[in-house]
C-alpha cells in the first residue's frame, strides 16, 4: 500500500510564526498555516490541522461509506459528508482534538434508512481515519434523503 506525505515549512515562534503546508505526495496546492489564525474563528484564508484532518476524515468516510452501501445491496446515487473537527483546551495543558462530528446525507437506492444508518454507523467505526482518531469521541449524524 502506498504512502502519502505532507510537509510544513514553519518560520518563527508560535504566536507569530507562519507556515506553508505542502501536499507533497500529489503536489496538488500548499496552503498557509498560522497558530493564532488556527485558534481564531474566522479562519481568514489560511488552513489549520484541524480542517486537513476534517478534509481527510470526510473523504476517508464516504469512500468507507459507499462500499458498506454496496456490500448491504444497496446503490450509492451521492453521498453529501461533512466532519467538523473541534480544537479546544487538554485538561493536561495545551490543546486537543475535542470531538468530531461526522454529518451524512444520502441518496441510495436500495436501502431504507435502518439499512443506510447501519451501514453508516460502520463505516465510522470502519473507516481508516476514524480508526486512526480513536482517542476523539466520533460523532455522527446520518439520514437518507428523498
Amino acid at each position: 500500500m502506498p504512502t502519502r506525505t505532507a510537509r510544513t515549512a514553519w518560520t518563527g515562534t508560535l504566536q507569530e510564526g507562519t507556515g506553508q503546508v505542502e501536499l507533497t505526495s500529489s503536489g496538488l496546492a500548499t496552503y498557509d498555516v498560522s497558530f493564532p489564525k488556527r485558534a481564531a474563528d474566522d479562519a481568514d484564508g489560511t488552513t489549520s490541522p484541524e480542517e486537513l484532518i476534517a478534509a481527510a476524515h470526510s473523504a476517508c468516510y464516504a469512500m468507507s461509506l459507499s462500499g458498506g452501501i454496496a456490500a448491504a445491496g444497496g446503490t450509492p446515487i451521492a453521498l453529501d459528508v461533512k466532519a467538523d473537527v473541534t480544537l479546544g483546551p487538554d485538561p493536561a495543558g495545551g490543546f486537543r482534538l475535542t470531538g468530531i462530528t461526522l454529518t451524512v446525507r444520502g441518496e441510495v437506492e436500495g436501502l431504507d434508512a435502518d439499512a443506510f444508518e447501519k451501514a453508516a454507523q460502520a463505516a465510522k467505526a470502519g473507516c481508516p481515519v476514524s480508526k486512526a482518531l480513536t482517542g476523539v469521541e466520533i460523532t455522527l449524524d446520518a439520514a437518507l434523503e428523498s
